[in-house]
């Protein structure tokens, strides 16, 4: 019995390590380089930027690990792909449009047809999850 006890405290004594390690390594992880085809916005150019077609917006915020997290993967999208535009938004800078479009958790993925809100992802998604998303819109709007 005390044997299955030491095997459980060690596994959860693990556990909390690796769980520890990981948040350090996130924490202090740096900021991905921004794509020079993904748009930075901010309360004055948001409306321009997303007034004709289709546009997914990353509300993000430099201090947010899962932010981190979906950067390169949207770096990605942004250089393979001419269908629609990608802009992000700095939450701590713009507060304004993250009130207007009730973001209450970032990352918050907006998809937007002609200024419109048509679709939202919130939090860590994959490519194929994101991208689904967006033809999704794509196709309802031809």
């Amino acid at each position: 019995m005390s044997t299955i006890l030491i095997i459980a405290i060690v596994v959860v004594v693990a556990l909390l390590g690796l769980i520890t390690f990981n948040y350090f390594k996130m924490k202090n992880a740096k900021p991905v380089a921004t794509s020079k085809k993904i748009l930075v916005l901010n309360n004055k150019s948001f409306r321009a930027a997303s007034r004709r077609g289709v546009i997914l917006v990353d509300f993000w915020a430099p201090w947010c690990a899962p932010c981190k997290m979906i950067a390169p993967i949207l770096n990605e999208i942004a250089e393979s792909q001419n269908e629609f535009k990608i802009g992000k938004v700095n939450v701590d800078h713009n507060q304004p449009l993250a009130k207007k479009f009730k973001v209450r958790n970032i990352p918050t993925l907006l998809i937007l047809k002609d200024g419109v809100e048509a679709g939202r992802i919130v939090g860590v998604k994959t490519k194929k999850t994101i991208l689904k998303e967006v033809n999704a819109v794509l196709t309802s709007t031809k």
